[in-house]
């Protein structure tokens, strides 16, 4: 056996092993729990909690129709309000690399940067590359207006 043959085997044999050991390493953090979507309480950037400094209503729900919704940049919020009526906040912020989306049409919710898209009621992606859906923002509503939670 040459030489050559050898450093070929051994390389082969390492590019191996530090293949399975990145799949090894992926399905362990996959499975962890810092793999796991933010608490409910989480901010729309999904890393802290909702600020409530603002008393103040988001939107009234004249501004929220039907299988749409409204994105509040400053707050990094989007609502949503489905065709039962119900309004619901989720995190503006794309959970695939953190782009802010763009838009609310026919219950989807977009995000520009890299076609991830969510279903407006519940935050679930549709498609990807996101693979982890929008984190819930509490809202309740009063008055005809929608106001944090």
């Amino acid at each position: 056996m040459s030489v050559p043959a050898m450093s070929r085997r051994s390389v082969l044999r390492g590019v191996a092993v530090a293949g399975g050991a990145a799949v090894v390493g992926f399905a362990a953090t996959r499975a962890s729990g810092l793999a796991d979507p933010k608490r409910r309480t989480a901010a729309a950037n999904a890393y802290g909690p909702v600020s409530k400094s603002s008393a103040g209503p988001l939107a009234s729900l004249d501004e929220l129709p039907v299988g749409r919704g409204v994105i509040l940049d400053a707050a990094s919020i989007v609502l949503t309000r489905n065709a039962g009526g119900t309004v619901r906040g989720l995190s503006a912020t794309c959970t695939h690399q953190g782009c802010t989306v763009s838009s609310v049409v026919n219950g989807v919710i977009s995000c520009p940067c890299h076609g991830s898209t969510f279903n407006a009621d519940t935050g679930e992606p549709i498609t990807g590359p996101a693979t982890r859906p929008l984190p819930e923002i509490p809202v309740t509503v009063r008055d005809n207006s929608v106001f944090l939670a």
